[in-house]
């Protein structure tokens, strides 16, 4: 079985655009780079968004592995994609795709069709690096749960947290890593949204 670590990236600046990390952030990725620096990663895919890269830049030289990025790992809507959006547009638009994963946003894609992206990265990557291999993905909070919103049954997610679907904004921390199994083509979740290797940093 292929083993994949779907990690959040970093803390980013907050402003419009393709934003770096903030210093803490920088910390939170070296944390993670060093957890897993012990692991034989046999690469590390991330995002082309600049906090993804970054973040997966940090894990990389730590796991002294390749890295390559992936538009399939992009998260569904970026603000400042769209011109002239304020923020608070933005962030209607997301709830609304969050709330509905088949509405087609102005900008982006639909929370179906982000989850259906990862999904056919994750299927590549399985048939590239067989078991026992084992893959980091760097990439967002709202594609993270895209993806397991649609690839498992409400009542597995509910497992790992209570009332999963409704406050899925919500449980993807920056850094955290989510790790799944590949098994002949379908995944399970070993471990969901972990972040005790963050713990060193105040």
């Amino acid at each position: 079985m292929t083993t994949f670590f779907l990690v959040r990236h970093a803390l980013k600046e907050k402003a419009v655009g393709d934003v770096p990390l903030t210093s803490r952030g920088v910390m939170q990725a070296q944390a993670t780079g060093k957890r897993f620096s012990g692991l034989p990663i046999d690469a590390v895919y991330s995002s082309p968004l600049r906090r993804a890269r970054e973040t997966a830049e940090h894990i990389a030289l730590a796991t002294k592995s390749p890295v390559y990025a992936d538009r399939r790992l992009r998260e569904r809507a970026n603000w400042g994609d769209l011109p002239g959006q304020s923020f608070d547009e933005f962030v209607a638009m997301w709830e609304r795709c969050t709330r509905e994963p088949e509405y087609m946003p102005p900008v982006g894609d639909s929370a179906k069709q982000a989850g259906e992206r990862l999904s056919s990265l994750l299927a590549e990557l399985a048939a590239q690096y067989p078991a026992p291999g084992s893959v980091v993905l760097v990439t967002h909070g709202g594609l993270i749960t895209d993806f397991l919103v649609h690839a498992f049954p409400e009542n597995e997610l509910e497992a790992w947290h209570p009332n999963f679907i409704a406050v899925q904004s919500e449980l993807i921390p920056e850094c955290s890593i989510t790790t799944l199994q590949d098994e002949g083509g379908t995944y399970r979740i070993v471990d969901f949204a972990s972040v005790g290797h963050l713990k060193s940093i105040s």
